[in-house]
């Protein structure tokens, strides 16, 4: 298998890192259901956004990949992935008439993080292409729930030559980590409540639930147990231009960890491990190969809050 076949399929398989649908100016969060599972013990709260005017958040996430890759003609190839840093800035916030908020963003940091052992072409590749996303972004408007209800980009996100894989990892990690979506009803601790989604990755329908638990509540401050579970039909998908033709027989992605939303700043701080299952069917001039992966993923995002300055 060649290795840009090989990228194209790791990019599919951690799904769960990537975007469930691009924004537009009208877009809204493309979750299919949002619903309490249980209210938890009293007292109950209703849990809400409180974004200060003028204040910023900044967020560091980082991403590490480790794969194992099995084919008829090659056998079983363990490999550690290059990771991804990136650093995302947001603010001032703005405060809307009708009790939005509309926040700046942009992206100030992206690189690789290559790891001992990892292929340094791939890494060097990464860094090529994460210097692409520097000051891309663009603005939201959201409610106090946390849901994006306008959007646009900037100029330098609208750039033709952008990496989508890298895009599309990085707004998703946002969207299912650092920037929780709250129940509508209110809750206490053990209360639990779970977003649907259903989204498409180069083509591919995929299927995700993202699950919230209410471990424990400090002032504004609430700590999450956060589960993650994507999964997709059997289909089939064709790059004429590579010439290549996927079919996805099987994908299982699963994932867990804690998170720490501070309502004050609408971002948060993150904490998970996953694994990722696909089984594919790569049709190629050459021939067709059945490829297994099987892959084990961490997430971590650290935010820092600053209020708006006085005066």
């Amino acid at each position: 298998m060649t290795k840009p076949a090989l990228l194209r399929t790791l990019t599919v398989t951690c799904g769960l890192l990537v975007l469930h649908g691009c924004k537009s100016d009208t877009a809204k969060d493309a979750s299919l259901k949002s619903v309490v599972l249980e209210q938890g013990r009293t007292p109950r709260r209703t849990l809400r956004y409180t974004i200060e005017e003028g204040s910023t958040t900044t967020s560091t996430m980082e991403l590490s990949i480790s794969s194992m890759t099995t084919t008829a003609s090659a056998g079983e190839d363990f490999t550690e992935e290059p990771g991804l840093r990136v650093v995302v800035a947001s603010g001032p916030a703005v405060k809307l008439p009708n009790g939005n908020v509309r926040l700046e963003t942009r992206i100030l940091l992206a690189e690789a993080i290559t790891p001992p052992g990892a292929d340094p072409d791939i890494g060097r590749d990464l860094n090529t292409s994460a210097a692409l996303l520097r000051d891309a972004g663009g603005w939201i408007e959201v409610d106090n729930r946390g849901v994006v209800r306008r959007s646009e980009l900037n100029e330098a996100a609208k750039n033709p030559n952008l990496p989508v894989r890298l895009v599309m990892t990085i707004a998703q990690a946002r969207t299912s980590l650092a920037r929780v979506v709250l129940p509508i009803d209110p809750v206490g601790v053990t209360g639990r409540w779970e977003e649907r989604k259903r989204f498409k990755v180069f083509g591919f329908e995929i299927q995700q639930v993202d699950r919230y638990t209410l471990n424990e509540t400090a002032g504004d401050e609430l700590r999450l147990r956060v589960e993650i579970v994507e999964s997709a039909p059997n289909q089939t998908v064709t790059f004429e231009e590579e010439g290549l033709e996927f079919t996805l027989q099987s994908l299982s992605v699963s994932a867990r960890g804690d998170v720490t939303v501070n309502l004050n700043a609408l971002e948060s701080s993150a904490r998970v491990q996953g694994r990722s299952t696909e089984i594919l069917t790569v049709k190629r001039p050459e021939g067709t190969e059945e490829i297994k992966l099987d892959s084990v993923f961490q997430v971590n995002i650290d935010v820092e809050h600053e209020p708006a300055p006085p005066g």
